[in-house]
């Protein structure tokens, strides 16, 4: 009997409660991903008061964070495949932590661009590392939704960064005034990143290391006793093919590099092109304008910073109940159809996004929204939100990894979450100006790039439900 056709006898992988926990251990990273990107939003006014930024220096103090990201994620797989999977997540832990500290301290915009650089780092390393790391500890019939947990996870510290923006602005009766011991506001909502980072190096500690990690180190008996208490194999048999479908996957002996991933698709595998081209599109729909900026945003066209602050935590709220669908769904109806369904909505979305700014009266860079179409783009920005969290925003990172075959996995999830950080800062960093020029063209651009996605993920990308690791192709 196949460990493909076994029933529940000790053969077949199972989801334990141990798998659940450690995978939620590891997303973690992904809640300080969420936390650490976007607590910069509830700051963006205060730190451009404070320091006297034009929108150029203002939007590169918003993303230079994903700078440090992309550094963050180009060196993660190597690091990984060094080191290990646990700790690269503890460097991430330690560099998020010292971030939060700095950031919070800095007396010049030099010093804010540097510590925020630190921390983006870590948040390419766990960016990185999560999702590899749970792909590889699950089981391959529910690996889909505990991947999702990366995805559930940065929306959550999404949230919990937005909220705590606005009680911090709220107690101190707005970002740029004094709270505690002297500092304004805006520095706490940094600072208070350090404590979730702890509470992350902490539970990595008790992870166990990644099975494929200890088989390609020739660490074999650690990586049976990891398989039989994360899987719940108990059978010496399962355990002896298990190992043998690792080692055969990954050539062990064989240290992958940049050379691997070489093809002859524009010099590149196939395979690494989609993974970069996913991780572009994730970004290039615009979604971080939302949490970056909405604040500012809703601020401009006639909001009060108080209500501004809420919406933007709601937004965040919405955001993070339809990631528990895509959960729900993600194994059931495949990777590929949500996607789809994702661009379709988004396209839409953005499409009335930018009809309504078309009807804004003032400046480029700070509109003036007539009724009823302030009300519509608010429902709009909404929508796109839930279409973006049903779809791109966790399949992403699930496809991520998953997709890529044993032996590149690290070294291209590398690539393609270098890339993501990399269009994130584009986007990020161009949308002050864009919105100079109107927040017609900027969703207009990015209503176009939604409808470019969909084209992409019909005719290129590839459904990976219920597949083994072992199974990916290049």
């Amino acid at each position: 009997m196949s460990v493909v056709d076994a029933v529940d006898d000790g053969l077949q992988p199972r989801a334990t409660v141990r798998v659940v926990l450690i995978a939620a251990a590891a997303a973690l990273g992904g809640f300080l991903f969420g936390f650490d990107t976007a607590v910069i939003n509830g700051a963006v006014d205060a730190i451009r008061g404070g320091f006297g930024l034009d929108a150029a220096r203002i939007g590169l103090a918003v993303s230079c964070a994903l700078l440090g990201s992309a550094v963050g994620a180009w060196y993660a797989g190597p690091l990984a495949d060094r080191f290990g999977r646990v700790r690269s997540m503890q460097v991430a832990a330690v560099l998020l932590a010292a971030s939060a500290l700095g950031s919070g301290l800095a007396a010049e915009v030099w010093q804010l661009v540097v510590w925020r650089v630190v921390g983006g780092i870590g948040v390419g390393v766990a960016s990185v590392i999560a999702p590899a790391y749970i792909a590889e500890v699950s089981p391959a019939h529910v690996r889909g939704r505990f991947g999702s947990m990366q995805q559930l996870a940065i929306v959550l510290g999404i949230f919990v960064a937005l909220l705590s923006d606005a009680w911090l602005a709220g107690a101190a009766g707005g970002a740029a005034k004094h709270l505690w011991l002297g500092m304004e506001a805006w520095r706490w909502m940094f600072m208070v990143a350090a404590v979730p980072a702890l509470i992350y190096g902490t539970l990595v500690l008790g992870v166990p290391e990644s099975p494929r990690y200890l088989v390609a180190k020739g660490r074999l008996a650690e990586a049976r006793t990891v398989l039989q208490r994360v899987l719940d194999l108990r059978s010496d048999v399962a355990l002896d093919r298990k190992v043998a479908d690792i080692a055969q996957s990954l050539h062990s002996e064989y240290r992958p590099t940049l050379r691997d991933l070489r093809g002859r698709c524009a010099g590149l595998l196939p395979v690494v092109w989609i993974g970069i081209l996913l991780s572009v599109f994730q970004q290039f729909v615009g979604i971080n304008v939302i949490f970056y900026y909405s604040s500012t945003l809703w601020h401009s066209v006639g909001f009060s910073e108080a209500d501004s602050f809420s919406i933007t935590v709601g937004t965040s709220i919405v955001n993070v109940l339809v990631t528990f669908v895509a959960i729900a769904l993600v194994d059931r109806i495949g990777r590929k159809p949500l996607l789809i369904i994702g661009s379709v909505g988004m396209t839409l979305t953005l499409g009335l996004m930018a009809l309504c700014f078309a009807h804004a009266s003032g400046s480029g860079s700070a509109p003036s929204l007539p009724a009823p179409w302030g009300m519509t783009a608010l429902v709009a920005a909404n929508a796109y939100v839930v279409f973006f969290g049903l779809s791109w925003g966790p399949m992403v990172w699930v496809l991520l990894g998953e997709m890529f075959p044993n032996r590149i996995r690290a070294i291209a999830l590398a690539v393609a979450a270098s890339a993501q950080w990399l269009a994130n800062f584009a986007i990020t960093s161009s949308f002050p100006a864009l919105a100079g020029l109107g927040l017609t063209f900027a969703y207009g651009l990015y209503a176009a790039f939604a409808l470019l996605s969909l084209f992409f993920v019909r005719y290129a990308v590839r459904e990976t439900r219920g597949m083994e690791l072992e199974d990916m192709r290049e």
